[in-house]
């Protein structure tokens, strides 16, 4: 029987007690809460990956609350079910529009959850202080020590990251909060603090030598997001249905599934990839004909977006970047944090590879990802342009208006800056902005094509059509015609219900435009 998939419900108790699918994950954290008194943790990971869920669990194991957990995997192994004093925070909530907007909200939000675990608060006495006053009192008077759980830790400072020196002071507020936890670590149980960054020069990180990052660790590697083992344990009813609504064997669903949402390997150490938990229960909830994007649909990290509008982001092939040091994923200086660190954090890139010791490969972890950021890259070349130019083309590719889309290719290409300086990179300029404008359009698109006689520069599909691009510096689109047909890039394509067009794009690289452009449609 098929069980309720909540898409925005994020607490323990009311998914279990409203009988929703809860994915069972008390097996990994149970090492976590039996280390003893090495039981300090952060983890990083990007938005709509169960963070909060996470934290609401752990507060409830640590309540003692242990029928919430019958059939679950802690249920049986060997769990004292002690109660503990809990004060949790979520910093989500905290203002960062000035800094004192942000220190208001900051003291108002720690009083409250303070007040909420059973401790005082001083009026006159400062926040910090009251929290390690806190953490004190209340193990005295339950003559125990005390969990501490905070959810995003950072978002004040991301989302003041458009504004260098705001976001730095924030940072600088909020260390002599974090720095009670080292100085009345002896009254703590156990800590978990989630963030999207790490931002290294917080007190948090600097000050406790104990602290436990599980961020890259392979323990902690599907400990938020769900592996396809776990799909099949609590979705397989839903999936079954899902994939006859798509009219696809379970196989074939299963394929562009992975391809969709299942991306994100989140430790060198190990190959097994995770789903975007947010994108599965949107998909399987709605059970749409089509596979559609889902990560724009909750907002984006907007202030890390800002800050990357400083930074030139075209001219990188995000599918797989050149190798990046360890040093990448800890964020120092504020105002030196490089584009693709950013993009790491949220969550349009993830690892792709590693090279033994130190050396990771990023790059874009799935379709439902791929396309908002190529829509980013639009936006931020485009501007308030952006959504008209790749509505227009999607729907003159759609209808085969090549005349319009020719006109509106060629205005796009115009609307590009490209430097003053050629160079034998400039094709692969061309096609890749390109490949952006047609994947934030929603087709599925792949670049250099590997065929047995050579690459097919651009390959975008439809539900029922094939685009075969070929580009050509200081030649001809008949030329780049062509090519396609001698090389025979369209065989693997030729299957029914497929139209089929070759379209041959010619480039001036003295004008930086496009100057010719033909079509072929294959019967």
């Amino acid at each position: 029987m098929e069980q309720r998939i909540a898409q925005s419900v994020f607490n323990f108790r009311k998914l279990r007690e409203d009988g929703y699918v809860y994915v069972d994950k008390t097996a990994i954290l149970y090492p976590l809460l039996t280390r003893g008194s090495d039981s300090f943790f952060f983890i990083s990971r990007p938005r709509r990956f169960g963070k909060s869920l996470m934290l609401s669990t752990l507060e409830y194991i640590f309540r003692g609350e242990r029928d919430l957990f019958k059939g679950l995997a802690i249920d049986t192994l060997d769990y004292d079910w002690a109660k503990y004093p809990i004060i949790r925070f979520d910093f989500s909530v905290l203002s960062e529009t000035t800094l004192e907007s942000f220190r208001s909200d900051l003291r108002k939000t720690v009083r409250d959850a303070l007040l909420d675990a059973g401790a005082l608060w001083d009026e006159t006495d400062s926040t910090h202080r009251n929290f390690g006053s806190a953490i004190d009192w209340l193990a005295a008077k339950h003559k125990s020590p005390v969990v501490v759980l905070i959810d995003e830790y950072d978002a004040p400072v991301t989302r003041a990251m458009g504004d260098i020196a705001k976001a730095t002071a924030i940072r600088s507020e909020l260390s002599p909060f974090y720095s009670q936890l080292k100085a009345h670590g002896a009254n703590i149980r156990f800590m978990m603090m989630t963030g999207v960054t790490k931002f290294a020069q917080l007190s948090v990180f600097s000050a406790l030598n104990n602290l436990n990052d599980l961020t890259l660790q392979p323990e902690a590697a599907t400990l938020l997001g769900y592996t396809d083992e776990e799909l099949d344990a609590n979705f397989a009813p839903s999936l079954q249905a899902h994939a006859k609504v798509m009219g696809l064997s379970d196989t074939d669903y299963r394929a562009e599934l992975r391809r969709w949402y299942n991306g994100y390997r989140f430790s060198p150490w190990t190959t097994t990839k995770v789903y975007n938990p947010v994108a599965i229960a949107r998909t399987l909830s709605r059970r749409l004909p089509v596979f559609e994007s889902t990560w724009s649909e909750t907002g984006h990290a907007s202030a890390l977006m800002r800050y990357l509008e400083r930074e030139n982001l075209a001219d990188k092939n995000y599918d797989r970047l050149s190798p990046v040091g360890k040093s990448l994923f800890d964020s120092y200086d504020l105002g030196k944090l490089r584009p693709e660190a950013v993009l790491y954090q949220a969550g349009y890139l993830t690892i792709k590879d590693f090279i033994p010791p130190r050396l990771y490969v990023l790059g874009v972890p799935d379709e439902d990802v791929r396309q908002d950021l190529n829509a980013l890259l639009l936006n931020k070349a485009l501007g308030n342009e952006a959504d008209e130019t790749s509505d227009g083309l999607q729907t003159a590719l759609l209808t085969g208006d090549f005349p319009a889309f020719f006109a509106r290719l060629k205005a796009f290409y115009a609307h590009l800056p490209y430097g003053a300086k050629e160079g034998p990179v400039h094709e692969a300029a061309y096609q890749r902005a390109l490949y952006a404008l047609l994947s934030a359009g929603g087709f599925r698109v792949t670049a250099e094509d590997r065929q047995a006689q050579g690459r097919a520069d651009l390959v975008a599909e439809s539900m029922d059509r094939v685009y075969i691009f070929e580009l050509k510096i200081r030649g001809t689109a008949a030329e780049a015609l062509a090519q396609i047909k001698d090389k025979g890039y369209a065989k693997p394509y030729q299957v029914p219900g497929k139209t089929i067009h070759l379209i041959g794009l010619a480039f001036d690289p003295a004008s930086n435009t496009l100057t010719d452009a033909q079509e072929e449609t294959l019967v």
